[in-house]
């Protein structure tokens, strides 16, 4: 077999090749692979899923960095013109029906022309969170005489440039440095409660006009209503009506659509601030300074605790930008920055007091971080991100607090995260009390991740990646 398509032909063995749990989650990768990517599961996501990718070439840099590499290639080679990374790349081998919004429905070669759509691959037109230029860098520093062998980073770092630009300058619709999502796909939580003021606005397209997969490999009660599907795909068919055109903020009714759904996401934003000092760390590599990209970060860090720190609840909430207001509502978005290192003392201490107290309940009454505020209206511990325990936010979550001086958490955290996702047979998401499979079983990103905690129980490499700085001590900002 060539070496691509194995996870156990790198150079050396890994040290947990004959543990259990390691064993089953490199299963789980192998039978999701395509022979250029992996798909998060083979029955409800049958292709290429954006941030997905960036999540699985962190877990596979521990027993395959050349497999982990071209994750991130294939991923990179249907970037479009104007820096977007779609969060979909189609594969031609998967039938139309097996998924809905299908290619058809994007229509991206013809309706994203004007964006700079690529005309060899078939996308989606809207983007995910960008964890990208993280993954990449945490790849490289898997192997680094492979990476400089193949010239890794210097093929990726002009596309993850154009990237950050995009999202930075494009999609700034709120005039305050931030960059917003225009649908709720691309935040990625697609489901959570946070969306239901900016939704509510939006007319739903009439429920005959598509088809649901995804009713077919889950319970109607564990996804989104009918009601907010049609919502979602009119928000999509209007982006694609638009030619995929992002508007400046002084033209927000335009860019946004008469519904106005454009909001600033803390999560987003938090791994976009990731993102950029490993933009920083690469540029280094090659032989710049990074110095602007770091001073960047710092500036968005700021930015984002102006505009989305929410003092009396907590933690950050989402701004919507038609408004202008702060969306009342308590996600696990909003503890995602926690990851962040130049947080102000003061907040970061308050996340961790919020991650532990009665709205998410960890180490008391939750066995992982919930999606959704435990003690809110619409809180369900089965229904798609309004309540149920997902392991990538989990991941994110125990390298903050190892990033802001909290081991002990951390630990139990992870201990939490590898019980459960063994238990569970890797499932996409679970009850955060009884740690009940939900969603599709032997999911991408939930092996991979169980992949980095097993090989970084400690998190040396994700933290100081995350801080810019290999000297860092988290949550020492006054």
């Amino acid at each position: 077999m060539q070496r691509t398509a194995q996870l156990t032909a790198d150079r050396t063995t890994p040290p947990f090749a004959y543990d259990p749990l390691h064993t089953r989650a490199v299963r789980v990768l192998e039978e999701n692979w395509t022979g250029g990517s992996t798909v998060p599961s083979r029955g409800l996501y049958p292709h290429q899923w954006s941030w997905d990718s960036a999540f699985i070439a962190i877990g596979l840099r521990h027993v395959s960095p050349l497999r982990a590499q071209t994750e991130l290639e294939t991923l990179l080679a249907a970037q479009w013109a104007d820096g977007r990374i779609p969060h979909i790349v189609f594969s031609p081998s998967v039938p139309l029906d097996a998924y809905f919004p299908s290619p058809d429905f994007w229509r991206s070669s013809t309706a994203g022309r004007a964006a700079g759509a690529p005309r060899t691959v078939q996308t989606s037109g809207i983007v995910q969170p960008p964890v990208h230029a993280l993954a990449a860098w945490l790849v490289h520093r898997a192997d680094p005489e492979l990476s400089r062998e193949r010239g890794f980073l210097s093929r990726l770092y002009p596309g993850l440039a154009a990237w950050h630009r995009y999202l930075l300058h494009r999609r700034d619709l709120g005039g305050g440095g931030l960059a917003s999502v225009v649908h709720p796909w691309e935040q990625g939580m697609d489901n959570s409660p946070c969306w239901d003021a900016p939704l509510a606005r939006v007319r739903p397209a009439p429920a005959r006009s598509f088809r649901r997969a995804d009713l077919g490999h889950g319970a109607a009660e564990d996804r989104p209503t009918d009601l907010d599907y049609g919502r979602y795909v009119r928000l999509a068919a209007d982006y694609r009506d638009r030619g995929y055109a992002d508007g400046g903020h002084a033209d927000r009714k335009h860019a946004d659509g008469e519904a106005g759904f454009a909001v600033e996401d803390p999560a987003f934003n938090a791994l976009l601030i990731a993102s950029e000092h490993a933009l920083a760390r690469i540029a280094r590599e090659l032989g710049a300074t990074g110095t602007a990209r770091h001073a960047r970060a710092h500036r968005l860090t700021a930015s984002l605790v102006e505009r989305l720190w929410d003092p009396a609840a907590g933690l950050f909430l989402c701004r919507d930008v038609r408004t202008g207001g702060r969306i009342p509502e308590r996600g696990v978005s909003g503890l995602v920055p926690l990851l962040l290192p130049d947080l102000p003392r003061e907040v970061a201490a308050a996340l961790v007091r919020t991650l532990r107290g009665p709205h998410f309940g960890l180490g008391d009454t939750t066995r992982l971080v919930p999606s959704y505020d435990l003690l809110g209206e619409s809180f369900d511990p089965h229904r798609y991100w309004r309540g149920p325990a997902w392991f990538n936010t989990a991941w994110l979550v125990e390298r903050g607090l190892r990033v802001h001086g909290e081991p002990e958490r951390a630990d139990a955290l992870r201990e939490s995260f590898l019980r459960i996702a063994g238990s569970s047979g890797f499932a996409e998401y679970v009850d955060p009390y009884t740690g009940e499979a939900c969603g599709a079983l032997g999911f991408g990103w939930t092996a991979a991740l169980t992949l980095d905690l097993l090989h970084d129980p400690e998190g040396a490499e994700s933290a100081m990646d995350m801080s810019g700085t290999s000297g860092f001590k988290g949550g020492n900002r006054a």
